[in-house]
């Protein structure tokens, strides 16, 4: 959903801010995927720089939306999923952190 909805940002910042908040997201998934391939200490330091990444993606959003290079439509609808990935990561690593 998130790479189609950059196209349409301002040219001027598609290498800066557009770049930022792409990484951001990319790091997440990849810190997620990171962490399924480990166990212990290790996962949980995976999970928490995917953690990190999250709050940066959830930043760079709401400035897309202050900055109205995306609709509020869209940005509740990234919202609800961010609101659903922080809710399974959030278990993940109270998961992770008892173990």
């Amino acid at each position: 959903w998130l790479l189609p909805a950059t196209n349409s940002f301002p040219q001027a910042h598609r290498h800066t801010f557009t770049a930022r908040l792409l990484a951001a997201a990319f790091d997440l998934r990849e810190r997620l995927e990171e962490a399924n391939l480990r166990k212990g200490q290790a996962r949980l330091e995976k999970l928490r720089l995917a953690d990190e990444a999250l709050a940066r993606l959830r930043l760079y959003l709401r400035l897309a939306v202050h900055w109205r290079w995306i609709s509020e439509g869209q940005y509740w609808h990234v919202a609800a999923m961010t609101t659903e990935i922080g809710k399974l990561l959030g278990g993940w690593l109270q998961q992770t952190g008892r173990a």
